[in-house]
């Protein structure tokens, strides 16, 4: 598969835009199947941009929202639009994208689009690429809900990608596809054919504050006691922000650490956003999953930590791919918004600790996420299970 990256600053004048993205495009040779996939500033007209790239496109795009991208060829971009353009005769993509998601309807809706987008497909699919809303209320369906969810129906294939963002104000988060937008659904890329990815998902938390509870009452991603009091009771006693129902930028370089359980003995480590509070019932919802009966402890998001993450990232992608026979093009990276406010005024710290590093005949595209979709390996099986994450930085390349 082949694939290159594009990228604008301008966000404004649309038609300036599309010309930039085309003239960076000019050279590349598109085979018999293509996908885009694109990351946006916010306040990008995404339905009048489609339409003005669909003249010369005819081929599926999606992507979402971003706090911030990077790419392999420009580095760290706060504004503007960036593509990465996917193409190949021996791959085919089916992508599509769900209505408005929320608790009640979440999993009829990505079964059904999951289902139509497979049958659309020559044979089965080997990966799902994918991004999502999100609302930040009772509303909000767990990443890991979605991540879970899309799994099961993919029979354990790999599922890659993350939660949109914007400028942690969350009001203008979006997930796109072809001329379309939605708040809260998820789009997905179903890929067949000749790949075979490969991922790495690096914690940026070693350090933890000393709070550790037993969860004794939870439904999801909604705690509602730890100990024997409310979760809200217990964040009083420990000193921390509850004079607000969104807490969410409240709590982004405080992390809850929870430690779940897989088969075969299998524990995985994960952090968890708190994202609101309900002071009727003296809970907490997070952005990812809170099992009864695990244990919360609270992490600590710095500087140091998350620069190192990033070297032992690469690190370990470049070992897969020396360790597999394979020839790789396209280099994915999707990263935390926590991470990058942990990086205070050094916000390229990231991107630059990629230079050198990828080689130059790999297209890198990535983004900052509220939350990031990628396996991880289990510490006793070796099984790689599909997961969502916070405070991670995670790449994929094929």
């Amino acid at each position: 598969m082949d694939s290159i990256t594009l990228y604008t600053e301008e966000i404004d004048n649309l038609n300036e835009a599309a010309a930039e993205l085309f003239a960076q495009a000019e050279s590349f040779i598109f085979k018999k199947n293509s996908m885009g996939i694109i990351f946006t500033e916010e306040d990008t007209d995404y339905k009048e941009l489609y339409t003005l790239l669909a003249k010369r496109w005819n081929f599926p795009i999606m992507g979402c929202t971003a706090m911030a991208m990077f790419l392999g060829n420009k580095g760290y971009c706060d504004i503007g639009i960036s593509m990465l353009l996917l193409t190949a005769d021996d791959c085919a993509f089916s992508v599509g994208m769900t209505g408005e998601i929320n608790k009640d309807n979440y999993k009829e809706l990505l079964t059904s689009k999951y289902k139509e987008l497979a049958a659309a497909l020559p044979d089965k699919p080997k990966l799902i690429l994918s991004y999502a809303g999100m609302y930040m209320d009772g509303r909000n369906v767990g990443g890991d809900d979605r991540v879970d969810t899309l799994s099961e129906l993919g029979e354990g294939i790999p599922v890659y990608g993350g939660t949109a963002a914007d400028s942690f104000n969350t009001n203008n988060i979006r997930v796109l596809y072809n001329g379309e937008s939605t708040a809260s659904g998820q789009v997905m890329a179903l890929i067949s054919g000749n790949i075979s990815p490969k991922f790495i998902c690096i914690n940026s938390i070693e350090n933890k504050r000393i709070f550790s509870y037993d969860v004794s009452k939870s439904c999801g991603n909604q705690v509602f006691s730890i100990g024997n009091q409310s979760f809200i009771d217990i964040l009083r006693k420990e000193e921390m922000s509850v004079a607000k129902t969104n807490v969410f930028s409240d709590f982004l370089l405080s992390p809850f650490i929870v430690s779940l359980e897989k088969d075969g003995g299998d524990k995985v480590e994960a952090a968890r956003s708190l994202s609101m509070l309900d002071y009727e019932s003296g809970s907490g919802f997070f952005l990812g999953t809170v099992p009864e009966g695990s244990m919360l402890s609270i992490g600590i998001v710095n500087k140091t930590d998350v620069e190192k993450s990033v070297g032992l990232a690469i690190d370990g992608i470049l070992k897969k791919m020396k360790e597999s026979e394979q020839e790789f093009h396209t280099m994915l990276c999707t990263t935390c918004c926590a991470r990058f406010l942990a990086l205070a005024g050094n916000v390229t710290a990231e991107v630059d600790s990629l230079d050198g590093h990828i080689p130059p005949s790999i297209s890198l595209m990535g983004m900052y996420s509220n939350g990031e979709y990628c396996p991880v390996t289990g510490n006793v099986t070796g099984k790689e299970y599909n997961m969502f994450h916070n405070f991670t930085f995670t790449i994929m390349v094929f």
